[in-house]
């Protein structure tokens, strides 16, 4: 199975399973969502009324779809959630075990 090294399933490992017909399928193992304090945190920002998550993590990280990196580096349980309201802040940081500059 093919994964691009920027996909969060990136390190996911892979596994076969066989179904009732015999046929074996290749398919992810579940991945786990890290814990937020596993990121250095660089900034905060505070969104403002009408962003969009793939405009702030093309801010930031200079790839829209890896926002999938601000949501785990923020307790949400849905993408969504970090611009739902004006006001919420978003952890902006390092990826998971990146320690911070200067470490």
């Amino acid at each position: 199975m093919n994964k691009p090294p920027n996909s969060r399933y990136a390190s996911t490992e892979t596994t076969t399973v066989t179904l009732p017909d015999g046929r074996e399928v290749a398919c992810l193992r579940r991945r786990f969502v890290p814990s937020p304090g596993n990121f250095a945190l660089l900034e905060e920002h505070v969104v403002t009324d009408g962003e969009r998550l793939d405009v702030i993590t093309a801010r930031y990280i200079g790839d829209p779809e890896q926002f999938w990196r601000l949501c785990d580096a923020n307790p949400v349980l849905h993408p969504d959630d970090l611009t739902a309201a004006a006001g919420e802040v978003i952890r902006i940081t390092l990826p998971e075990g990146v320690p911070p500059p200067g470490e």
